[in-house]
């Protein structure tokens, strides 16, 4: 399945990591995660955990935290990065529908800006894909654990706006068939100049983006986070 994603991610995950590291200038997104669960002393899985950007958030706060990525190259960027700042949680290739874990295991699993992929690769079956992901989440929660999912409500937009329909399809049924509470979180992108916000940028989102941003004179780009979470006593509740 041909993807530019997927390029992104077998190809270009040293840019992919520069470009995040930009993103969420300020702070907003550790104290949302934390309205969702507390954080302290928990062990915690990242699904699609890429370069990292979870895991290095919550490095020094939870007690253990595992990442796991399909996308070897950015596992390889992930482990550079967890290096640089001395930290030694495990990396793990697999996919997100059959976890490498045991049942009841992790008090937190989090799947950041990696789900909603699920509706350009699987557009025919894509809620049936993603609930072998959400029912693999429940399965590895110890009881009374949580679940995060965080995912774009847009960039270079100044409301949150969910880039497109099926994304905004694949919100509402996380809502209205999983349970999910939204909260919507600015996540704002600060870039040192103008042609270092598109030079970071336009790989990942094109040249329409890189034209917005220079339109309207954006160092700091706008950006918004949709975060998802709840806490699982038993099954996965469905209406």
């Amino acid at each position: 399945m041909p993807d530019h994603f997927i390029e992104v991610y077998t190809s270009q995950a040293a840019a992919y990591h520069r470009m995040i590291t930009a993103e969420d200038v300020d702070g907003n997104l550790l104290p949302a995660l934390q309205r969702v669960a507390p954080l302290d002393g928990r062990r915690v899985l990242d699904l699609g955990s890429g370069t990292g950007r979870l895991p290095l958030m919550l490095h020094g706060l939870a007690a253990q935290v595992v990442a796991l990525d399909r996308y070897h190259p950015m596992l390889v960027e992930q482990a550079k990065q967890r290096g640089l700042l001395g930290g030694d949680w495990p990396l793990v290739q697999a996919d997100m529908r059959a976890l490498p874990f045991p049942s009841g295991h992790f008090d937190l699993v989090t799947a950041g800006w990696a789900l909603g992929h699920f509706t350009g690769w699987y557009p025919q079956d894509w809620k049936a894909q993603m609930g072998k992901v959400l029912e693999e989440m429940e399965r590895v929660l110890v009881p009374g654990g949580a679940l995060v999912i965080l995912e774009t409500l847009g960039t270079g937009t100044l409301t949150p706006t969910p880039p497109t329909a099926d994304l905004a399809e694949y919100y509402t049924w996380l809502e209205d068939q999983w349970v999910f509470t939204r909260q919507e979180v600015r996540s704002d992108y600060q870039f040192a100049s103008l042609d270092e916000a598109v030079a970071y940028t336009e790989f990942f989102f094109g040249a329409e983006l890189a034209a917005k941003i220079r339109d309207n004179g954006w160092v700091r780009l706008p950006e918004w986070t949709g975060i998802w979470g709840k806490q699982i006593e038993g099954r996965i509740a469905r209406r």
